[in-house]
């Protein structure tokens, strides 16, 4: 834990790591819970939809656990910074390709007005 301080002390407020330590554990457990409930959900529905928000939740867990690594010292910054922001890009990818997917499957636009 020595170690993990000193390489967190080099980016971030000593004062503040336990803090951003707590605030990731807690999304690693969130996005893990989430991930669970998007498998099972898939199982269920077994449709292309389910199965992207599934892999999406998947990539949120990955990128908890690699802020943990990082705050930790076991994931370099450059590694870290890859990682999450290019899972960034692809988690966005993906839902607008589950949005695309689930539109309607005719050509007619309805727009609601909200006067």
């Amino acid at each position: 834990m020595v170690l993990a301080m000193s390489v967190a002390s080099e980016w971030l407020d000593p004062q503040l790591t336990p803090v951003l330590v707590c605030v990731i554990v807690l999304a690693v457990f969130g996005t893990t819970v989430l991930f669970v409930a998007g498998v099972v959900a898939y199982s269920r529905r077994r449709t292309v939809r389910y199965l992207l928000i599934t892999v999406v939740l998947g990539l949120l867990v990955v990128r908890s656990v690699t802020g943990l690594g990082t705050v930790l010292g076991l994931v370099p910054m450059t590694v870290h910074h890859l990682v999450e922001h290019g899972f960034d890009f692809l988690i966005a990818v993906l839902v607008l390709y589950a949005v695309y997917r689930s539109g309607a499957s005719n050509n007619a636009v309805s727009i609601d007005s909200d006067d």
